[in-house]
């Protein structure tokens, strides 16, 4: 009987490529995927640092797993549990040292050893080496050149990992030491991988990066490539139809990334592009080396060269020493710019980020209420962009069967999830790209109405 094998991933987009890698690695040494820990010969748990009580909630999932696997060894099974991703890069040792039932630990640049990990679990659960084995380098190249082949369908959208880590030092953020510094990977390596992952169904892909558009990787002749150059590469693929990328920061927007948005029809007119703050000494405090009004022109660049382009964006609101004014800065600049989406957060202290150690901590009721009100100003302008919509006509990539009979449910080239009754009945399946009248918002979706049949893009 083959082993199970269930993975939960916790936090990035980046996250979720990673556990699908792992399957990759693991599969073809005859694990299947489960859907429940409980039934599982190895589970994996794939953290994520960045938001707040991360490494609390591993503990906590811990514990359950714990119990499941005192269970399994009381019936004469066994199981073995894993803890991947950056809070096992950030704490690795404190998690051994904590939690007796995790067999390894392992970093976000080290899950291509995961053979070896279990093998060298196994001996220490038997007794035959003293310590469980804890992985937490950071060989990103050799990562990504023992990665396996793409072998398992990716859905209708897929993740591809184009750049790691990060040498930007925001004084908030963990990711610098727990991803590393940038890495990029070879032109010629992701045609490759976007080709398999074509190969299998996939009709749109999602380039990821902690900051994709620094991507640099080697364009063959042993010079760098762009962001721009490899998209121009990747349009070029049959069957790909759509691109997408994240997550920009705006020091690295250039003259030939803004271009591309103008010159590649694939590129989608949606882009998050995090700005954090607006003001100018909160930004400065962040290190983000950029101004409010860099942004602002910045955007005013890209809108330019793609009228279309819907903005997201994310927001820290109690920062240390933000005050009053500064904060208003921010709503000045949501204001100016307008968003289609965002995501906004309170400013939370990340253990070993010089920015927990600043003096002028912000009162949380003071976060909460600065948040409500961003928020509310973010909301109001996601449901006008939503309304906006109303009356025109949008590509939907669909994905999967609606709620209702007949319905299928597609993504608008903003991102939104689209409804359409009837669509079964029009030959509609995953991977159809067509053109929808949008006819209603709802609260999270839009809805629509198919048009222009005889212009639909079958799935392959």
């Amino acid at each position: 009987m083959g082993k199970r094998l269930y993975i939960k991933t916790y936090g990035c987009q980046m996250n979720e490529y990673d556990s699908s890698r792992m399957a990759d690695i693991l599969i073809p040494l005859g694990y299947t995927l489960s859907e429940t820990p409980a039934d599982a010969d190895l589970v994996i748990l794939n953290t994520c640092h960045i938001r707040e009580k991360a490494a609390e909630k591993v503990y906590s999932e811990i514990g359950r797993l714990r119990l499941l696997k005192e269970k399994r060894a009381a019936d004469g099974g066994e199981m073995m549990i894993a803890i991947g991703g950056c809070v096992a890069q950030a704490q690795g040792e404190e998690i051994m040292r904590r939690a007796p039932a995790v067999d390894m630990v392992f970093g976000p640049q080290s899950y291509q050893a995961l053979p070896e990990l279990i093998e060298q679990a196994k001996l220490a659960r038997n007794g035959k080496v003293s310590e469980r084995p804890a992985a937490m380098d950071f060989a990103a190249v050799d990562k990504f050149d023992r990665l396996p082949e793409q072998t398992s369908p990716q859905g209708v959208s897929a993740f591809l990992t184009i750049q790691e880590g990060c040498d930007k030092f925001c004084t908030f953020c963990v990711v610098p030491y727990t991803r590393g510094a940038e890495h990029s990977r070879s032109v010629a390596e992701l045609i490759t991988e976007a080709n398999q992952i074509i190969a299998h169904g996939t009709a749109e892909i999602t380039l990821l990066g902690q900051n994709v558009n620094a991507y640099a990787g080697d364009d063959g002749t042993g010079n760098p490539a762009s962001l721009a150059s490899l998209m121009h590469e990747l349009a070029k693929i049959d069957g790909l139809q759509r691109i997408r990328y994240t997550t920009s920061h705006p020091r690295d927007v250039d003259d030939a990334l803004i271009a591309a948005h103008a010159d590649i029809p694939k590129i989608m007119p949606y882009l998050h592009l995090p700005v954090q703050s607006g003001s100018d000494r909160i930004l400065e405090a962040m290190n983000r080396k950029h101004t409010a009004d860099d942004y602002r022109a910045i955007v005013a660049r890209l809108r330019a060269a793609r009228p279309d382009l819907a903005l997201s964006s994310d927001f820290i609101v109690g920062f240390p020493g933000e005050t009053d004014e500064d904060f208003e800065a921010t709503m000045q600049l949501v204001r100016d710019i307008t968003y289609g989406s965002a995501y906004s957060f309170k400013y939370s202290p990340r253990p070993g980020t010089p920015a927990s150690d600043m003096d002028d901590q912000v009162d949380e009721d003071v976060k909460s209420a600065r948040l409500r009100i961003l928020q509310d100003e973010l909301g109001r302008q996601q449901k006008a962009f939503n309304e906006s919509l109303v009356g025109t006509v949008q590509s939907v990539l669909f994905e999967r069967p609606g709620r209702h009979a007949g319905q299928w449910v597609g993504r608008s080239p903003f991102m939104q999830a689209v409804s359409v009754d009837g669509a079964e009945a029009a030959g509609i399946q995953a991977g159809t790209l067509c053109d929808v009248e949008i006819t209603g918002t709802y609260a999270n979706s839009l809805a629509g109405r198919l048009v222009n049949l005889g212009d639909t893009v079958a799935a392959e």
